[in-house]
């Protein structure tokens, strides 16, 4: 019910039942109508119109409540592939062996804070804070802060295309691929 589609034909009942009874009572102020409609023809109308208002209503509603429930999904996936992508760091970080130093400026290098911010808030000299970020590149096989980011993005969208997979082929396995490891 959240359709681009459904929700124009909504707005479109919705709009031409308001603009009949705007047009009515606009013509009866003005005193503009020239030959009557009889009663039972106008109150049909008038009733249909009322339904279609109460129905755009209700559709609204419903499409409301749909469009909260999806961004409330959307926004638990959110926080998921956020909490993977930590469990994720922590796990390379473990598997390279980094000093918890050395992981407290991975974290902010991944963050995308430069050197000075870094040396800033460890409170410790930028010269400290290179020697330590290629120490970090060296035990993680890459030659800098860019290939780092990217092999963690990577994984993880590694990743969200088995999960992809597994959800179209409607089958609990990755079609034969291994998951690679860096």
């Amino acid at each position: 019910m959240t359709k681009p589609w459904f929700i124009r034909t909504v707005f479109v009942v919705q709009f031409l039942c308001a603009s009949f009874f705007v047009w009515d009572i606009t013509v009866s102020y003005i005193g503009l109508r020239s030959r009557p409609i009889a009663w039972e023809f106008r109150e049909l109308i008038e009733i249909g119109a009322a339904i279609g208002l109460i129905l755009g209503v209700v559709l609204g509603a419903v499409a409301l409540v749909k469009t909260q429930a999806q961004s409330r999904r959307l926004n638990d996936q959110l926080r998921a592939a956020s909490g993977a992508f930590a469990e994720l760091l922590e796990e390379r970080f473990e598997e390279w062996g980094l000093t918890p130093a050395e992981r407290d400026v991975a974290w902010f290098a991944v963050k995308g804070l430069s050197t000075q911010e870094i040396a800033a808030l460890r409170n410790t000299s930028e010269g400290t804070v290179k020697a330590q970020s290629n120490a970090i590149y060296r035990k993680a096989g890459v030659s800098g802060r860019y290939q780092l980011l990217s092999q963690f993005v990577d994984e993880l969208m590694a990743g969200a295309s088995e999960i992809r997979d597994d959800r179209d082929n409607g089958r609990g396995r990755r079609n034969g691929r291994q998951k690679v490891r860096a």
